[in-house]
Order: structure tokens, then C-alpha cells, then sequence
């Protein structure tokens, strides 16, 4: 057992990462701070700003892990649901039920985490948001760009510039998502919106006929 109770340099952070996330479900960015956090956590006072210097690093760091673990969902997604790093070499299935995937990924952790990814946007979108934070917001809809023009090379797709492509499909199953959370699908499942909606957007970005 070390001065911070029962975690290690290690893993506090990860820890505090974690509890972090669950107090902005629970109450809001409002509710976070660095000492609250080392109460429920039972650390000293001290031991947060060993990795971050100030709430509002925290909250950089909070939007950093969403992103990260946004963008690995969609990269195994756009494989075809491999695990690889790269999806790329890995991928497997036609381009069109891969992007399918792809909306799937998306709603299940907007719907999962959505004081988290209010947050990520917020952040992305500040002033002083860091170069980091914002690569790894833009490579989240370059993940679905590339697909989009794999599905192009393919036929699958549509002609057009890959990236309006792609933000038109984020628009798609991003609204999805808010209507969802915001219990607006009235007494339709999410699952069933979800399919039809994602019918209709495939069904828009093939070629014409």
C-alpha cells in the first residue's frame, strides 16, 4: 500500500479517469474536481495533481480517452469488427455493411456516453484546445472518409468529396443518437430507428442508377 491507499503511480490515474467520467454522468462537468475526486477515491488531496496540474486538465484528459476510445471502436468497425490497430489490412466484408458497422459503433457509445461525449466536443471546439485533441477529433471523421472512398474504388458509394460524405453520415447517426437520449423515438426502439435510418443513408450514398 502506497501514500495514496491502494493505488499504485500506475493506475491512478486510469482510476481517476474513470470515476472522473462517472461524476460528469451523474452531475455534470459542474460536479468535477480534483479534491472531489481524491475523496471518493481515498487518495491524498496531493495525489491528483501528479497528473493533472488543474481541473481543467483533467477535463483535456477526460476528452483525450473519449476520443481514443471512440476512434478504436470505429477503426475496428471500418474492419469489419477486427481488433487490428490499423484496420486496414485487416478488413474484411463489403464497404457498405462495414459503414452500417461504423453507425452502429457510433450510436452505441454516443448513447453509452453522453456527458462524455458532450464534453469531447466542447473541449475539441475551444479556443485552447490542444493539437492532439484536435487530430484526434478530425481522424474520427476520417475514419469514415476512408471508407467512404474504399466503398467509391468499390462502387459502393457514391461519387463526391469522401469527407462531406462522411460528415453527412455522422449528421445522420449522430441526430439518431440525441433524439435517443433525449427519449424523442417516442415508442419505436432504438435498434429499429437505428436500422431504418441506416437503410436510408446506404441506400442515399449508392450510385444512381
Amino acid at each position: 500500500m502506497t501514500a495514496d491507499g491502494s493505488y499504485h503511480h500506475g493506475n491512478l490515474r486510469a482510476a481517476l479517469l474513470e470515476r472522473a467520467e462517472a461524476v460528469l454522468t451523474a452531475s455534470g462537468a459542474e460536479g468535477l474536481s480534483l479534491r472531489g475526486l481524491a475523496r471518493d477515491l481515498g487518495v491524498s488531496h496531493a495525489a491528483p495533481s501528479r497528473h493533472f496540474r488543474d481541473r481543467q486538465a483533467l477535463l483535456d484528459a477526460l476528452a483525450v480517452s473519449g476520443f481514443t476510445t471512440l476512434n478504436a471502436r470505429l477503426r475496428s468497425a471500418a474492419a469489419g469488427g477486427t481488433d487490428g490497430a490499423d484496420g486496414a489490412d485487416e478488413a474484411a466484408g463489403p464497404a457498405g455493411a462495414r459503414l452500417a458497422g461504423l453507425g452502429r459503433a457510433y450510436v452505441d457509445f454516443a448513447v453509452g456516453h453522453t456527458a462524455l461525449l458532450d464534453l469531447m466536443f466542447t473541449v475539441k471546439h475551444a479556443d485552447d484546445s490542444s493539437a492532439e485533441l484536435r487530430e484526434l477529433g478530425h481522424e474520427s471523421l476520417l475514419i469514415v472518409a476512408r471508407l467512404m472512398e474504399e466503398g467509391q474504388r468499390t462502387g459502393a458509394v457514391r461519387p463526391g468529396d469522401p469527407v462531406q460524405l462522411a460528415q453527412v453520415a455522422f449528421s445522420t447517426v449522430h441526430g439518431l443518437a440525441t433524439l435517443a437520449v433525449a427519449a424523442l423515438l417516442d415508442d419505436t426502439p432504438l435498434s429499429e430507428a437505428m436500422e431504418l435510418a441506416l437503410e436510408v443513408l446506404l441506400a442515399g450514398l449508392r450510385p444512381g442508377r
